[in-house]
């Protein structure tokens, strides 16, 4: 090949002795290369913004820009500070043979502060720091920034017990500080030790020439640990670490952690398949964190010092957390409680012909005070498709169900056997179905089977909209609170509720948590679309 290669690279030492490997590879497999180091992001000779491009990693934006532009051919990175979704039009060409993964701490004088309570240390990496903390939560951790030398430097004229650097970034330049450790108990950050070539997609003969310097192994695995982290990451920058390995008998093995910045909560998983069976591993090791705790974790590092901008009315769990959109700040608390009456079992000694529920806190309740065994009902009438799912798990079929009272109660005035109904209800109950089917000469029996106490709080003026899930959310929430957001609810009957009083209601297609949650994903619009889904360690380059 006559062209030469021009290898893009930033001007530090580190980036430096990167690029001249490429460099030497190329050459020894006869091709022509040359250096280009880029010191400054130019100006785009493009009609788009950098951010619709994808161009979002702080440390590979100037040479992203230099080959958008033609002056460069390929461009060399320390991989950890690759975004995960790399620029239109820019593709990975090749990830060299990975160096040492680890982590190390350089220190002074001796290792005796690391068991006492007092302890310094120093890093820039939030990854380092979360680690750092939750193992030796009285330590202190300052800040450092710069290149490895300059680091280096700081750690010497400052007096802190120690610093935290990347083994590789050490060793490729020649630095060998006097007494180091290794932290094998710290997981690296994802891609940690890796080179990564990138070239224009559109160039084929330039990536061609790439791939043979890939290395299959560690492309498998930093592919995995960077899939762990586009799957858990969402845009914002965290304490996420990760590591995948191929040992001896072929099976691959992922381990990933997700910390807060203060090291007091974290969250581990890990999980290995055969080689050829590995493909999801990344992200079956993030939703494993996820489902365990990581959504209300990220979300909480995510929007750390924001507002909420949506408030659910009903205690939501890991996983109903986890449903909502990243761009979503989400707090939630019970604005009603249920309390069982005692309920006669006198009653149920015969058969009731049509049993009437319109809530699961009915089935609930009743079931406090009477064993399943011991119900004796020939029909069962229910609003919602999730009290029907209780009364047919817990008592028996159910001869019919709507999403709302109001449907229930004209369903029940054309179709009911007979002309009398039990009606089991709550203390706050709507009048709608007594009242319907009273008209239509059909004797309700109702029984009150529980108490609803209204206990809502005064919610931030800055949320945007509020999840309901029944009209007596609706009253405790007006209790503390002005009808000025928008109400989301669970169905019909509840949206009746809000629009006495709220003037934008929007109601879930399907009755349930799940539903009310996807009405919030697609009806919400985030105040910051452009964010991208850049990632660093923290303190630059290869560390």
């Amino acid at each position: 090949m006559s062209r030469i290669i021009r290898i893009g690279t930033r001007d530090s030492e580190l980036a430096l002795w990167q690029a001249n490997t490429v460099k030497d590879q190329l050459e020894a497999l006869g091709h022509k290369a040359a250096l280009v180091p880029v010191k400054a992001t130019g100006d785009l000779v493009l009609d788009k913004p950098l951010y619709e491009l994808g161009i979002t990693g702080i440390f590979t934006k100037t040479l992203d820009v230099a080959m958008l532009n033609g002056e460069i051919d390929i461009a060399v990175h320390s991989m950890k500070d690759v975004p995960t979704a790399l620029p239109k039009g820019i593709v990975q060409a090749a990830v060299l043979k990975r160096g040492n993964y680890m982590d190390i701490l350089a220190f002074k004088g001796n290792e005796e502060f690391l068991g006492q309570r007092e302890g310094t240390i120093a890093t820039g990496s939030l990854r380092r720091k979360a680690q750092w903390l939750n193992r030796y939560p009285t330590h202190t951790v300052m800040d450092l920034r710069g290149n490895v030398n300059s680091r280096y430097q700081k750690l010497k004229d400052n007096e802190w017990n120690g610093a935290i650097f990347a083994a590789a970034g050490l060793e490729r330049i020649g630095l060998e500080p006097e007494n180091t450790i290794g932290l094998t108990w710290m997981l690296p950050a994802p891609a940690q030790g890796a080179v990564m070539v990138v070239a224009m997609e559109e160039d084929e003969e330039v990536r061609e020439i790439c791939a043979v310097l890939n290395d299959s192994e560690t492309e498998t695995c930093t592919r995995l640990e960077r899939e762990f982290l586009r799957e858990l990451e969402g845009g914002c920058t965290a304490p996420i670490g990760a590591l995948a390995y191929i040992d001896k008998e072929e099976e691959v093995t992922l381990k990933g952690v997700l910390l807060t910045v203060d090291g007091s909560k974290k969250l581990e998983a890990s999980l290995s398949a055969p080689l050829g069976k590995h493909q999801n591993l990344g992200v079956d090791c993030a939703k494993s964190i996820l489902s365990r705790g990581g959504k209300r974790l990220m979300n909480e590092l995510h929007y750390d010092g924001l507002t909420t901008t949506i408030f659910s009315t009903k205690q939501l769990t890991e996983a109903q957390l986890g449903r909502f959109d990243n761009a979503i700040r989400v707090d939630s608390e019970d604005f009603i409680k249920i309390s069982p009456n005692r309920i006669s079992p006198i009653p149920f000694r015969k058969k009731i012909k049509n049993a009437v529920f319109s809530s699961k806190n009915g089935v609930e309740s009743l079931l406090t005070n009477v064993s399943p065994a011991e119900l004796q009902f020939e029909n069962i009438y229910c609003v919602g498709r999730k009290t029907r799912r209780l009364i047919q798990k817990k008592i028996g079929k159910v001869t019919h169900f709507e999403n709302s009272a109001k449907d229930l109660a004209n369903y029940l005035v054309e179709y009911i056997d007979g002309t009398e109904v039990t009606y089991f209800h709550g203390n706050l109950n709507l009048e709608e179905i007594p009242k319907i089917l009273e008209e239509n000469n059909i004797t309700v029996n109702a029984i009150e089977a529980y108490q609803t106490k209204l206990s809502g709080k005064n919610i931030d003026e800055a949320v945007e909209g509020v999840l309901f899930y029944s009209p007596s959310a609706i009253e405790s929430y007006l209790i503390k609170n002005k009808p000025n957001k928008i109400a989301y609810c669970i169905g019909e009957t509840t949206a009746s509720e809000a629009r006495k009083h709220f003037k934008d209601v929007k109601v879930a297609k399907i009755p349930d948590v799940d539903g009310v949650i996807d009405l919030v994903n697609k009806n919400y619009m985030p105040p910051n679309p452009q964010r991208g889904n850049a990632h660093s360690d923290g303190d630059g380059s290869l560390k």
